[in-house]
C-alpha cells in the first residue's frame, strides 16, 4: 500500500474537522460535559445508520469492544487536558507525540516498515506538531501531563482500529457500529457522577454535542478509511496536521495568542508532509 494524492488530501481534509470539534470542546465552558454530549452525540449520529450499514465481519468484534474501552480513558484524559491548559498547548502534544508511537509500533503489528522518506516525513511533522504546542502560552505540568496521557491513547487505538477496520469488511461497516458504542461507556459515566448538572448543560448545549460528534465520526472515518489503502503510520501522522489548524483556531477564534512562533513550527510540519510523498 502506498499514499497516493487522493487520500492525502482526504485526510488533511479530516485533519481539518478534527480541529473543528476539539476547538468545540475548548470553547465551551465545561470541558468534561461538552466531551460527554460529543461522546452521546455519537451514538445518536450513527444510530439511524445502523439500519442502512450491516454490521462488520466477526474478527472486527474483539477490536471494536478494545477501541470502545480505549475510549473511555481518551474522553477524560482530554476533558482533563482542555481544563488544565489551553487548547493551542494541549491539541499539539496529544496529537504530535502519538503518530511516532504508532510509527515505532506499526512494524510489528502490521509489518509496515517505512522508508527513509517515511521515516523523516513522521520525524518532522511530530516535531513540528510538538514545537507549536511548547510554542505558546497555557503550559502548565498538569496539562502536559494530561495531554501525554492521552498520546499514549490515541496510539493505542489507531493501532487497534487499523487492524480491526482491516478485518471488518468494509470500513464503513467498522466506522458507524464502533462511534455508535464508543462513546456510551464515558457518557453514561459522567452522568451517573453528574447527572443534574449534565442534564442541565445539555438542555442548553445539546446542539455543540451533536455538531462536534458529525465532525468527529467524519473525521476518524475518513482516517480508518484511508487505513485501509496507506501504511496506518503514514495515515497516522498525516492526520496530525490539524494541530496545524487547531493552532490558528486557538491563536484566532480563542484569543490565545502567540501565532508568531508557531510559524516555525507549520512549516516544520509541511516539509514533513512533503517527505511523505517523496
Amino acid at each position: 500500500m502506498e499514499l497516493t494524492l487522493s487520500v492525502t488530501f482526504a485526510v488533511l481534509g479530516a485533519a481539518l474537522l478534527h480541529a473543528a470539534w476539539n476547538a468545540i470542546i475548548k470553547s465551551g465552558r465545561d470541558p468534561l460535559f461538552d466531551t460527554a454530549l460529543v461522546a452521546f452525540g455519537g451514538t445518536a449520529v450513527a444510530f439511524p445508520l445502523l439500519f442502512v450499514i450491516g454490521p462488520p465481519e466477526a474478527e472486527s468484534w474483539p477490536y471494536i469492544g478494545a477501541s470502545v474501552l480505549a475510549h473511555v480513558g481518551y474522553y477524560a484524559t482530554l476533558a482533563g487536558a482542555y481544563r488544565a491548559g489551553d487548547l493551542s498547548h494541549g491539541y499539539p502534544i496529544m496529537r504530535g507525540s502519538a503518530p511516532l508511537l504508532v510509527a515505532l509500533a506499526a512494524g510489528t503489528v502490521f509489518g509496515e516498515g517505512l522508508s527513509f522518506g517515511g521515516w523523516c516525513g513522521v520525524l518532522l511533522i511530530c516535531a513540528g506538531v510538538l514545537s507549536l504546542g511548547l510554542a505558546g502560552g497555557g503550559a502548565t505540568g498538569r496539562a502536559t501531563a494530561w495531554a501525554l496521557a492521552n498520546a499514549a491513547i490515541i496510539a493505542l487505538y489507531t493501532l487497534v482500529d487499523g487492524t480491526g477496520v482491516r478485518a471488518s469488511g468494509g470500513a464503513e461497516r467498522y466506522i458507524v457500529w464502533l462511534f455508535f458504542f464508543m462513546g456510551l461507556p464515558f457518557g453514561l459515566i459522567v452522568l451517573a457522577l453528574r447527572r443534574g448538572e449534565f442534564l442541565r448543560h445539555a438542555a442548553r448545549h445539546w446542539r455543540r454535542g451533536i455538531a462536534g460528534a458529525a465532525l468527529s465520526g467524519l473525521s476518524y472515518g475518513i482516517a480508518l478509511w484511508a487505513m485501509t489503502r496507506a501504511p496506518v503510520a503514514v495515515v497516522a501522522a498525516l492526520r496530525e496536521t490539524s494541530v496545524i489548524f487547531g493552532a490558528l483556531m486557538g491563536a484566532w477564534l480563542l484569543k490565545e495568542g502567540h501565532l508568531g512562533p508557531r510559524l516555525a513550527g507549520a512549516a516544520t510540519v509541511l516539509a514533513g508532509v512533503i517527505a511523505l510523498k517523496l
